[in-house]
């Protein structure tokens, strides 16, 4: 597949995947997390997320993209060596 922007990539080609502890800490019961899942899960395979999405400018983050971004490195750095499921 030729490099598309996120936007124009057709939701059947893609993969969801999620990394090793990415949701060690979600605060709800395994039927809350499932639900969870799911719902991402359909958000992509309807287009949603694609509809929802927008850019990050990292030259311009507000203090949410900071978080967002802050966590995703740490969950990044406690995910090495771990395999996805």
């Amino acid at each position: 597949m030729t490099k598309k922007e996120f936007n124009e990539v057709d939701p059947k080609d893609l993969k969801i995947e999620f990394a090793p502890g990415c949701f060690d800490n979600f605060e709800g019961s395994q039927e809350e997390l499932d639900q969870l899942v799911n719902q991402i899960k359909e958000m992509f395979a309807s287009g949603e997320a694609q509809t929802l999405a927008r850019p990050l400018d990292f030259d311009d983050l507000d203090e949410d993209d900071l978080e967002i971004l802050e966590n995703m490195i740490h969950q990044e750095e406690i995910a090495k060596g771990r395999k996805l499921q």
